[in-house]
């Protein structure tokens, strides 16, 4: 499904220059749970956004499914962002004052699916995300913190993408709750089939993976 074949990335201000990324490979098949683990300043949120299609490398090649992303205009980024990657973040990036229900419709309404369609995608979504069909018209800011990441992962979802991108997904969660979120991403994994790429810097999040991939100073150290 993913494979990154020797990627840098080196960011330019004037005359000087940074290297986030360097000579990075390494492939992720479908239907795997992995973590990239890495401290801060390590390159893996470079690597994220590479790997969600929000930045391009330097040099070297990005394959998703085949296609090589490294090499796509912004519209065509864009295009792979909607079709084939679910994002979930550390910061949910919820409408406060919008039902559950609305908040996983969203995607599927910028798409122009049908309301009835868009509808039952939405619930098919939140039911695989472990949220309770009682909480679909509570608005979003009526929910606790592991409740609000859950419709963030439905929202995910929602589209049947081919890739979910978890980045740093328990950053604003209590350490039960976080476990709640993780076990909810291991359940889609081993349950649903999904492909997940989680991204953080705490060896016991990584730990929820089935394979961990360790960046430190912007190159691969090693995998376990």
């Amino acid at each position: 499904m993913i494979e990154i074949k020797n990627i840098t990335k080196t960011y330019r201000d004037g005359d000087i220059s940074f290297q986030a990324l360097d000579n990075v490979s390494f492939q992720i098949k479908d239907g795997e749970f992995v973590a990239i683990m890495g401290p801060s300043g390590s390159g893996k949120s470079t690597l994220m956004h590479i790997l969600g299609a929000l930045d391009t490398p330097t040099s070297g090649t990005y394959l998703l499914d085949g296609q090589d992303v490294s090499t796509l205009s912004d519209n065509e980024l864009a295009d792979i962002r909607q079709d084939k990657i679910g994002f979930v973040f550390q910061s949910f990036n919820l409408l406060p004052r919008t039902t559950v229900l609305r908040n996983v419709m969203l995607p599927l309404i910028y798409e122009g699916v049908r309301g009835e369609e868009r509808k039952r995608r939405a619930e098919v979504a939140l039911r695989a995300a472990g949220l309770d069909a009682t909480h679909w018209s509570h608005l979003s800011n009526q929910l606790s913190g592991g409740q609000i990441q859950r419709v963030a992962i439905a929202r995910a979802l929602v589209n049947n993408p081919t890739l979910i991108l978890a980045d740093e997904p328990t950053g604003n969660l209590d350490s039960k709750t976080g476990e709640i979120v993780l076990s909810t991403f291991q359940k889609l994994n081993t349950e649903h089939g999904r492909t997940i790429v989680l991204i953080t810097h705490e060896r016991e999040v990584a730990e929820y993976a089935k394979r961990i991939i360790f960046i430190k100073d912007g190159t691969l150290v090693k995998q376990l």
